[in-house]
């Protein structure tokens, strides 16, 4: 069950909600889940709620295109998503900022398997990066 619960957790803090997947990592992590349970399940709720931004981007453009496109600062950004979309991937693991850029992804209609694989990477070693912290510091140093 509290596998499930950190599935969940994960899924919607990669969503536009405002907390946080890492807490619930830990607390499953000090409550004897095993490292790569936590691991596999926060991650994968992660991943599949960033590919569920993607695709809500790649259906708001459908929706938007005529007024993003007609303005000024709309058309500016559209070509600067495609011109720097993947390296703002690299941000897609931080708090607050990485959840909206893949949703700017599809937005912007990065390619999905380049998206999964950047985003999806990042995300999981952000969860490794906390386990090997975790690992190091004990449970009172988290």
């Amino acid at each position: 069950m509290t596998e499930f619960l950190l599935f969940i957790t994960a899924f919607l803090a990669a969503t536009i909600l405002p907390f946080s997947s890492e807490v619930a990592f830990v607390a499953a992590i000090k409550n004897d889940m095993p490292i790569f349970n936590a691991m596999f399940f926060a991650s994968s709720g992660n991943i599949l709620a960033i590919i569920l931004n993607y695709w809500l981007g790649y259906w708001l453009y459908d929706k938007t295109k005529i007024k993003l496109l007609s303005s000024k600062i709309g058309n500016k950004s559209y070509k600067y998503g495609h011109r720097y979309g993947y390296g703002a991937l690299v941000l897609s693991w931080l708090p607050l900022i990485g959840d909206p850029l893949t949703l700017v992804a599809g937005l912007v209609r990065l390619n999905f398997i380049y998206f999964v694989i950047i985003a999806g990477s990042l995300r999981i070693a952000r969860y490794y990066f906390l386990a090997e912290l975790f690992l190091y510091w004990g449970f009172d140093g988290l």
